[in-house]
């Protein structure tokens, strides 16, 4: 399988882990579901590199540079994430988060000199509109739509999206050049999980509110949570990485970050409330786009 296609799989998967995070981040609070959702992740994607051998791999330089990926891709880009989220609904959150793509183009340009052809640039293009038309005018007609209301400050829910877009481009730029050496995606993926469920940690250990949990934990939330972890972080990141072993930043997160329209279906089952036509626009430019690069 190409590495287009992983970046769409990983893609596709963090569509449903989108939704089937709306329930627990809500009852838990962005960092305290954010610290369970890393810790589950950690213990199976730790467990996985175990039994494969996979650790025998990772060298020093490894370790230092996926800590360092962890730290800002997923401790503070997910939990911004997730914040987001709470304010804005799966949807904007995910669109907000898909400028990722444009933050790792311009990145992996000026420090890997990666570059598109024409007929690339042609396809990136319209994967980028699609998503802006689908965030400009996507929530038109879906006022009753409890997944589309805005909770606060819309600027705040923008901030929060952009910074978790911001930090997730940084994360695989650093994570690009250890990854085209002999490690195991698997062990380098629970080296940035394991980094960032030790932060959320720490930050419990020192008694700030934010990081305590709203309510306390149940079975169902928990086994939601640990689904999630499963799905989004240790198939769907690890997918990434594999995916940057042999494409560029720039077209890796292009691809990834067509989950707000893979959502359009899964939200419509979800809500049984159509999306407007300007979310369908969107959707058909950014998989016109899509099938250009995977070509």
């Amino acid at each position: 399988m190409g590495f287009e296609w992983l970046a769409l799989c990983a893609a596709l998967l963090w569509a449903f882990s989108s939704v089937l995070s709306v329930v627990p981040a809500k009852h838990l609070g962005t960092f305290a579901y954010s610290r369970w959702r890393m810790g589950c992740a950690s213990t199976i994607l730790a467990t996985m590199a175990l039994i494969t051998g996979g650790w025998s791999s990772v060298t020093m330089p490894a370790l230092s540079a996926m800590m360092l990926s962890g730290l800002i891709g997923i401790f503070i880009g997910d939990t911004a994430l997730f914040a987001c989220l709470n304010r804005m609904g799966p949807r904007q959150a995910g669109l907000l988060f898909s400028c990722h793509a444009v933050f790792s183009a311009i990145l992996g340009y000026f420090l890997f000199s990666e570059a598109m052809t024409s007929f690339e640039l042609i396809g990136a293009s319209l994967v980028f509109f699609g998503v802006v038309l689908a965030i400009f005018f996507g929530r038109r007609g879906q006022n009753d739509n409890q997944l589309e209301s805005v909770q606060g400050s819309v600027w705040i829910g923008v901030s929060l999206g952009l910074l978790a877009a911001v930090c997730q481009a940084l994360g695989g730029i650093i994570a690009k050049p250890i990854m085209q050496t002999e490690i195991d995606p698997v062990a380098a993926s629970a080296m940035r999980m394991m980094t960032a469920f030790a932060a959320h940690f720490i930050l419990l250990l020192t008694g700030t509110r934010l990081a305590r949990a709203s309510q306390a934990i149940n079975w169902r939330v928990f086994f939601l949570t640990a689904l999630n972890a499963f799905l989004a972080m240790a198939i769907g990141m690890t997918l990434i990485l594999y995916a940057l072993q042999e494409g560029n930043v720039g077209m890796v997160a292009l691809l990834s970050s067509t989950t707000p329209i893979m959502l359009l279906p899964i939200l419509w089952f979800y809500t049984k409330q159509a999306p407007n036509r300007y979310a369908w626009l969107g959707a058909i430019l950014a998989v016109s786009g899509t099938a250009i690069l995977v070509q």
